[in-house]
This record gives C-alpha cells, sequence and structure tokens, in this order.
C-alpha cells in the first residue's frame, strides 16, 4: 500500500511544482511588463521632447555646406551655404576649420565668423583657404566652435547642432 501511495503522491507533486512555476512565471511577466511600461511611456516622453526642441529651435538642426571650392590665383575660395532653417537667430558663429590636402597633411587653419544668420534663413558665406589652390584641398574638417552667440545657445550647443556636408564636386566637409 505504501508503494501505491508513492507514485500517486508524486504525481501530485509534480502537478503542484507545475502549477506553481506557472503562477510563478506569469507573476514575473506580469512584473516585467509593468516594469516595461513605464520606461516605454518615458522614451515616449523623451522623444516628445526632443520633437519639440528641433521643431522649436534649440535643438534645430543647423546645416552648413561647403558649396564650392574657386580658385582666384593661388588662392582657394570657399563657399558655405548656412542654413538656418527652424533655428533661432544667430548673432555670431565662428567656426575653426582645417583644409586637407588630399594626401591627408593639414595644410591649413581658418577661423571663418558665418553669423549672423536670422531666423529660418538660409545664408551664403566665403572665405579664402589661402595660400592653397583648390587643387590641394582634398577635405574640410570642423575641428570646434570658437564663438556662438544667439537666444539660449552655447559653443557646445552649437557643435552638436551643426550638420556639415558638400555639394557634389566640392571637398568633402567632415566633422
Amino acid at each position: 500500500m505504501l508503494t501505491q501511495g508513492l507514485p500517486r503522491s508524486r504525481a501530485r507533486l509534480g502537478r503542484v511544482t507545475r502549477d506553481a512555476a506557472l503562477g510563478l512565471s506569469l507573476m514575473l511577466s506580469a512584473s516585467v511588463a509593468a516594469q516595461a511600461a513605464p520606461a516605454e511611456e518615458t522614451k515616449s516622453a523623451e522623444a516628445a521632447v526632443t520633437h519639440a526642441a528641433v521643431t522649436h529651435g534649440s535643438g534645430a538642426p543647423l546645416r552648413v555646406e561647403l558649396n564650392k571650392l574657386e580658385t582666384a590665383g593661388e588662392t582657394c575660395k570657399a563657399v558655405l551655404v548656412v542654413e538656418n532653417g527652424k533655428g533661432g537667430p544667430i548673432r555670431s558663429l565662428r567656426l575653426d576649420l582645417y583644409a586637407f590636402d588630399p594626401d591627408g597633411v593639414v595644410q591649413k587653419r581658418s577661423m571663418v565668423e558665418l553669423g549672423p544668420v536670422p531666423a529660418r534663413k538660409t545664408a551664403l558665406r566665403q572665405f579664402e583657404i589661402s595660400p592653397t589652390p583648390c587643387a590641394q584641398v582634398g577635405r574640410v574638417l570642423l575641428n570646434d566652435v570658437a564663438a556662438c552667440e544667439g537666444q539660449d545657445l552655447t559653443r557646445e550647443s552649437c557643435l552638436d547642432r551643426i550638420e556639415p556636408s558638400s555639394a557634389k564636386g566640392a571637398a568633402p566637409f567632415v566633422r
């Protein structure tokens, strides 16, 4: 009789263990889901704040395009297009730029003032990379922002906002 009861109790024990494991699994799943919901809400809120910042100017991209390199005698003139499409007015924007030759050797450092740039405006600015001929400019590096003045702007926020690019045919303009 003792041997007959043993399998039955093991069967009950096995069923209880499975039921307990299932219950524990369901509780853990519910706990993970409850913890994930606030995280998802936080991510959604952060995305909304980021979208609002971009839309209203504080984090709006500031596109700076190296549009053209033009040889004038022994110097190379660069034309930059500054697009402040969604940002507030910028009183001063001074960039620290380096020109490299096609082999990657630094040729010239230039401090270029691009401001003022009104809100929702595109502006053209020209500067000389001298005495380097344009054929000797392999790329231009945006090394740093030396100054950035405007509504709620800092040098660091401007550097974060700037999206450098190059027009077709111009040397690469990189960060």
